[in-house]
């Protein structure tokens, strides 16, 4: 042992001071201390406890593993208690303020040094959607994918694909004060299968995708504060900490007032608990997490379809000449433009993006966040206490969570554009201005107050975020940026495809210098309100009856992105702002089993064209139309374990 590590020389010498008989309770009581040995463990190796398992040869302590207590000196276990009450409607956490207790996850396997217990639910939910434009089997914003067809493309799905697996671990070290665990979880929300045997079948063929994978060190500096590190995939300090507890489960919301995320991290804190009647505790913790923005070919706004007609960068206009309508030509918009037959026109260098896709895209990741060359800045903070001192009541929480990140869209040598013709300018006006390419850059921020306030009559959830490129936390209405070359009053633009083929950067003529337009982030505000009615205890149900189980929700959740920048960025008219309201009811029948229905109206508004007034730019039913509506039901069955 002291060769390995697991005891010092001292604590050897020690132990050889001691008669033979005299040694094995002092070393299983150091074993137990540096956290080798569990107390179950412990028991069982005792001489007290097992008797049988030792005897005396020669004066030296042998110890025999084969052997148990005999059945006459093991308690028998005691039956568990029922429940008192009725448990009040717990929070959805995700990210637990405690601290995990050493040994104090019961394992349902171990392999070697490793501790593990698997989790998951199997999940079917029925479902009915009066527009569903996209064929999702989960709702999006409006006017995201453009018209619904001849009428509001109403869909029904049956959805297994939610399901999900997962294990918690738990390594001991041999210091009592380290406590070492991690978690991997995985679901089948991920792509479908495009292979031969599956081509046909193939929507009911979905890949497995990772959701969290970290490890954690905990370190109890003192009895009462923790300091603690995570490494690897989980769910991001900002936002994450107050989710609805919806039955819908593959979007949760997206675009419509809820913020979360998984995301790579290295993350570090600490907890302290002050105590006292209401038993306050304290985290305060802050993560460099991969940049990510959401933005990949074919996903957002910014995307550039392919342009190039003819050879290189020129065009000759065929026989009979070429009018086109709608041209700006220095900064007027609305103009007509005839160009004689034979002309040669100069055209912006732009690739098809042909093999830009998102598979293609995400091979080598989504690089604008990377390309900034800087980690995305996360923080919490975290107060927890006792807000009601009732039986089965889950402690309330308060968070501040905030971040901070840059993005980086390149350009290309070869993707600087010429000049427009009919501009005046020198075809090469760009191309000689940034000989060797462009960069631009926006910033990512956001803020979010939150509140998880649990009592025994309800549970109040409260989410309120504000910031900018909010995307890639599915807020925002999915919007990124937008390049400004509107208010700088740049004329003669021309347009070139970032290197990842997912963001229009803007060159223009600023006063007779060529100038890039600076990019914005796309700012909003939003968030939800939530309520949790505990119904079986209300009318005092038996907590060990079937009537024991049932609870319901009401929740309001609201996404609204600032007009002034969703003007600049769609000045054609596009969504504006979606709100999102759902009552379920919820019955579990044991520990493993719960049935749900859920009843929710999905809404978008937008904005008009900010020429004519016009909802030209938002289609319905094949009508311009302002708001689009998708009243959801949902019907669901969870076996958890």
């Amino acid at each position: 042992m002291v060769t390995k590590g697991v005891l010092t020389g001292a604590e050897a010498n020690s132990l050889r001071s001691l008669p033979p008989g005299q040694q094995v309770s002092p070393l299983l009581a150091l074993l137990a201390k540096k956290g080798v040995l569990s107390q179950d463990e412990i028991a069982a190796l005792s001489p007290s406890a097992n008797t049988e398992g030792y005897s005396s040869n020669s004066g030296a302590e042998l110890v025999s593993y084969g052997q148990t207590a005999p059945a006459q000196n093991v308690a028998p276990a005691a039956a568990p208690k029922p429940p008192a009450v009725v448990a009040a409607v717990a929070p959805v956490r995700v990210l637990p303020l405690d601290p995990p207790k050493r040994e104090g996850m019961i394992p349902d396997l171990k392999v070697g040094p490793v501790r593990l217990k698997p989790y998951g639910f199997f999940k079917t939910s029925v479902m009915y959607d009066s527009s569903q434009p996209r064929g999702d089997d989960f709702p999006l914003p409006g006017f995201v994918f453009g018209d619904t067809g001849p009428n509001a493309a109403p869909e029904f799905h049956v959805k297994a694909r939610s399901a999900r697996f997962g294990s918690s671990f738990e390594w001991l070290d041999p210091s009592p004060k380290l406590t070492v665990t991690g978690k991997v979880e995985v679901d089948f929300e991920g792509n479908f299968s495009v292979v031969d045997n599956r081509n046909v079948s193939s929507i009911r063929s979905s890949m497995p995708s990772i959701r969290l994978a970290f490890a954690r060190l905990d370190y109890a500096t003192t009895e009462k504060t923790t300091l603690f590190g995570v490494f690897g995939q989980d769910w991001t300090p900002f936002g994450s900490s107050v989710l609805p507890n919806t039955l819908e489960t593959t979007g949760v919301g997206i675009g419509f007032g809820s913020l979360y995320e998984r995301n790579p991290q290295v993350r570090g804190g600490f907890v302290h608990n002050f105590g006292g009647s209401r038993t306050f505790k304290l985290l305060a913790e802050a993560a460099a997490v991969l940049p990510a923005f959401g933005n990949v070919p074919g996903s957002s706004n910014f995307q550039i379809p392919g342009t190039v007609l003819g050879s290189g960068n020129n065009v000759t206009v065929p026989t009979g000449g070429l009018t086109i309508t709608g041209v700006t030509v220095n900064g007027v918009p609305g103009q007509t433009v005839v160009l004689p037959a034979g002309a040669v026109v100069g055209t912006t260098p732009q690739t098809a993006n042909t093999g830009l896709g998102l598979q293609e895209q995400l091979a080598y990741g989504e690089r604008q966040g990377a390309d900034s060359a800087r980690p995305e800045v996360e923080a919490r903070v975290v107060a927890q206490f006792q807000l009601d001192p009732a039986p089965a009541v889950a402690p309330a929480q308060l968070i501040v969570s905030g971040v901070q990140a840059q993005r980086t869209a390149i350009v290309l040598k070869s993707s600087v554009p010429s000049a427009p013709a009919g501009s005046g300018l020198p075809a090469n006006f760009y191309k000689d201005a940034f000989p060797n390419g462009v960069q631009v850059s926006s910033d990512k921020y956001g803020v979010a107050f939150q509140a998880q306030l649990p009592t025994r009559w309800f549970t109040l959830l409260a989410s309120y975020y504000h910031g900018g490129d909010l995307r890639f936390f599915f807020a925002g209405q999915l919007y990124s940026f937008y390049n400004n070359n509107a208010a700088l009053g740049l004329k003669n633009t021309a347009t070139a495809p970032s290197i990842d083929g997912s963001a229009a950067v803007v060159f223009g003529n600023l006063n007779g210098a060529p100038t890039v337009a600076d990019q914005r982030p796309v700012r909003t505000s939003g968030g939800f309100l939530e309520l949790g009615l505990p119904l079986s205890r209300w009318f005092h149900a038996n907590p060990s009856g079937r009537n024991a189980g049932w609870t319901m929700n009401l929740h309001y959740g609201l996404d609204d992105v600032k007009a002034s920048d969703e003007r600049k960025l769609n000045p054609g008219g596009q969504r504006d702002k979606s709100d999102w309201a759902f009552a379920n009811l919820q019955y579990k029948l044991n520990t493993w089993v719960t049935f749900g229905f859920e009843e929710s109206l999905y809404r978008t508004r937008a904005l008009p064209n900010t020429t004519t007034g016009a909802f030209t730019g938002t289609l319905f039913k094949g009508f311009p139309s302002r708001e689009w509506n998708d009243v959801r039901s949902e019907l669901a069955t969870i076996f958890t374990f």
